[in-house]
C-alpha cells in the first residue's frame, strides 16, 4: 500500500503512549518495507522484458559508473589509512611486511562491501528516495496506478536488479583499489617493497573472505534500494516531505548496513 495522504493521529496522553505510538509505527514501517521486497523480488521475473532490459542498463550506468569517482577516492584513501595505521603498530614488532595480509582481508571481509554500500545510500539512495518522493507528491504514482501499471514492476524493480549486481562490482573494485594504495604507503613511507606486500597479501586471504564481502554487498544493494523506495512512497507534505524521506532513507540505510553486517560476520566466522 503506497500512502500519499499525511496520516492523523491524536497526540498520546501519556509517556506510555508515546512509546506504543513509536513501536507501532516502527513494526508497520518494517511491515511494509518487507513486502516492498518481497514484491520486487516476485517483479524480478520480468527483468528481461525490453524495456526492464533497458531501464535496469540506465540504472546501472546512474548507481556504478557514475559513482566510480568517489568510489576510487574513498577505497584509496581507505587502504592507505589502513596500512599506514597497522604498519606503524606492526613495526614495533619488525612485522610490517605483514601490512598487505592485514589491508587484504580488512577490504575483502568488512572494508571493500561497508565503505561501497555507505557511499552508495548517500549517493544512489538519496536520489531513488528524492525520486520516488517527488513523483509520489506530484501524484505521477497515482497516474500509474490509474493505467494499471505497477509502481513496484516499473519503478523498483529496475533499481533493484541494478543494485544487485552494481554493489558487488564495485565493492570488488574498492578492495583493488584499497589494496593498491595500502601497497604504495607500504613502498613509500613503511619500507615494504611491492612484491613483498603482494606475496603477504594474496597468501594469507582466502576464497571465504571473497565471496562473504560479495554476499554483503548484495544484501546491501538490496538494503539501500528497500530503504529509499519504502520511505520515497511513504513521502507526504510536498517538498519538505521529499527532503524529510531522503533525509531518512540514507539514515535507514547506514543503520541496517552496519546491523546486517555485524550478523553476516557472526554468522560466517565465529
Amino acid at each position: 500500500m503506497i500512502t500519499r495522504e499525511p496520516e492523523y493521529f491524536p497526540p498520546p496522553a501519556n509517556m506510555v503512549g508515546s512509546v506504543g505510538r513509536y513501536v507501532m509505527f516502527f513494526c508497520r514501517d518494517v511491515g511494509r518495507a518487507t513486502m516492498l521486497l518481497v514484491l520486487s523480488l516476485i517483479s524480478l521475473r520480468y527483468v528481461f522484458t525490453p524495456r526492464a532490459r533497458r531501464e535496469v542498463v540506465v540504472q546501472m550506468y546512474t548507481s556504478g559508473i557514475k559513482s566510480l569517482g568517489v568510489i576510487t577516492v574513498v577505497a584509496v584513501f581507505t587502504g592507505m589509512i589502513l596500512a599506514l595505521q597497522t604498519g606503524i603498530e606492526l613495526r614495533r614488532f619488525n612485522q610490517e611486511v605483514n601490512i598487505g595480509t592485514a589491508v587484504m582481508v580488512s577490504m575483502l571481509r568488512e572494508m571493500g562491501p561497508f565503505m561501497t554500500g555507505l557511499i552508495l545510500a548517500a549517493c544512489v539512495g538519496s536520489a531513488i528516495a528524492a525520486q520516488l518522493g517527488t513523483m509520489v507528491v506530484s501524484e505521477e504514482i497515482a497516474a500509474l496506478e490509474i493505467m494499471s501499471i505497477d509502481p513496484v514492476r516499473f519503478l523498483v524493480m529496475p533499481r533493484l536488479t541494478a543494485m544487485m549486481i552494481m554493489t558487488p562490482l564495485l565493492s570488488f573494485y574498492t578492495c583493488i583499489m584499497g589494496v593498491m594504495g595500502g601497497g604504495l604507503v607500504g613502498m613509500t613511507q613503511l619500507g615494504v617493497s611491492w612484491d613483498a606486500y603482494i606475496d603477504n597479501a594474496t597468501r594469507f586471504a582466502e576464497n571465504k573472505d571473497l565471496y562473504v564481502g560479495l554476499l554483503k554487498a548484495v544484501v546491501f544493494g538490496i538494503i539501500i534500494t528497500i530503504c529509499a523506495a519504502h520511505e520515497g512512497f511513504e513521502t507526504t507534505q510536498g517538498a519538505v516531505g521529499v527532503g524529510m524521506a531522503t533525509r531518512r532513507a540514507v539514515i535507514e540505510a547506514f543503520l541496517v548496513i552496519l546491523i546486517a553486517g555485524y550478523i553476516i560476520t557472526r554468522l560466517f566466522y565465529v
